[in-house]
């Protein structure tokens, strides 16, 4: 029969705790010193336990592996342009192979990337080619490549059971949004080098003060609108390519047609 005086449901962190202390009994019940960490297999008996499904675990498993630390933003740049950081996560069909190569295959075919360093056989980074070469991919693919103005784009494939794998896809837009506040300083510069000139010049004050009042503003609206403009095609961008990934298309090679048809919208 239950304790009356326990509550009939648990909280969160109630549960977090209830289970962390049952793990210490389990330990010093059995004489093992406590451990730190738990393996795969342990966390699997556990889960049989208290009732989880398997699967569930292994999916809780694979998103905790894909899990990247994204830096908390702070200071001037991210409060005046914005993030500069997107992420997307999907499970997909495959295995964690077959998906990075799809992945490979779609970044350097259609978004004009190269490989940067491959980790292993669970994680790719890429960064956009630079050069005429990169150029001339751009201009020919018919694609916006949105994610060309990405620091680098990374992702991570981790296996949730045997045939279906959790891809976590991050873009960095650190270097455009750097870019958008050095062209926004360069404008507000040069429109204070105007006011000061129109002063030695003698002008109304109002005259001296137009430059900076107008242009200033101007910049600083245009550069945050277009670091926000790119940051969320690259949120859609990431999320496209797993919709592709859903549904087996990422590494098809183009088509003729498709191919010509680029050509021609260029």
């Amino acid at each position: 029969m239950p304790d009356s005086n326990l509550p009939q449901r648990i909280d969160r962190a109630a549960v977090d705790r209830v289970l962390a202390r049952a793990l210490e009994l389990q330990a010093s019940a059995s004489g093992e010193p406590q451990a730190e960490q738990l393996t795969e297999a342990q966390l699997l008996e556990l889960a049989k336990e208290v009732g989880l499904d398997p699967v569930n675990l292994r999916q809780a498993l694979a998103e905790e592996r894909t899990r990247v630390t994204v830096p908390e933003e702070r200071g001037v740049l991210a409060a005046m342009y914005g993030p500069a950081y997107v992420s997307a996560q999907r499970t997909v069909p495959g295995t964690p192979q077959q998906v990075l190569k799809a992945l490979d295959d779609w970044m350097q075919r259609q978004e004009g990337l190269c490989a940067q360093r491959y980790f292993s056989t669970e994680r790719v980074v890429w960064e956009p080619q630079q050069g005429v070469v990169g150029l001339v991919r751009r201009a020919v693919s018919g694609r916006a490549h949105s994610l060309a103005r990405a620091s680098d784009v990374a992702a991570t494939a981790i296996a949730v059971d045997a045939s279906r794998v959790l891809v976590r896809l991050d873009a960095r837009l650190l270097g455009y949004r750097a870019l958008m506040a050095q062209q926004n300083a360069m404008l507000t510069g040069a429109s204070l080098v105007g006011g000061g000139i129109l002063a030695v010049l003698a002008f109304p004050v109002f005259a001296i003060a137009a430059p900076v009042a107008v242009i200033a503003p101007a910049a600083w609206a245009t550069a945050r609108g277009s670091h926000r403009r790119t940051v969320d095609r690259a949120q859609i961008a990431l999320e496209q390519v797993l919709d592709r990934l859903e549904r087996g298309e990422a590494g098809r090679p183009p088509t003729l047609l498709s191919m010509l048809a680029a050509a021609v919208r260029r």
